[in-house]
């Protein structure tokens, strides 16, 4: 089963989240095919196989790397896999 993995983000800010997310993710599955463009303001957003599986615009924070990681595996076996709709809380500071 091919993988293709495809985040969308604002590269100038986010650039070393999807750098760390797609060498986390060709580690465990090398066959995927990881590639990154630039996105909507604001936005991080993961695409499966032509499917959005997550998106910082409507859950206002960053994906948790297991949840990344489960959905591919889940995809990887072949099985069905939903949108992650939980995030990190965003960073605040003080």
């Amino acid at each position: 089963i091919g993988l293709k993995v495809l985040i969308k983000s604002v590269w100038e800010w986010y650039e070393p989240r999807y750098r760390e997310l797609a060498r986390v993710v060709t580690q465990e599955f090398p066959e995927a095919e990881v590639s990154g463009f630039v996105g909507r303001q604001g936005s991080f957003e993961i695409e499966l196989n032509g499917q959005v599986v997550f998106s910082k615009l409507e859950t206002s924070g960053f994906p948790y790397e297991d949840d990344i990681m489960d959905v591919i595996q889940k995809a990887h076996d072949g099985k069905p896999f939903e949108k992650i709709t939980k995030s990190q809380p965003p960073c605040v500071i003080l």
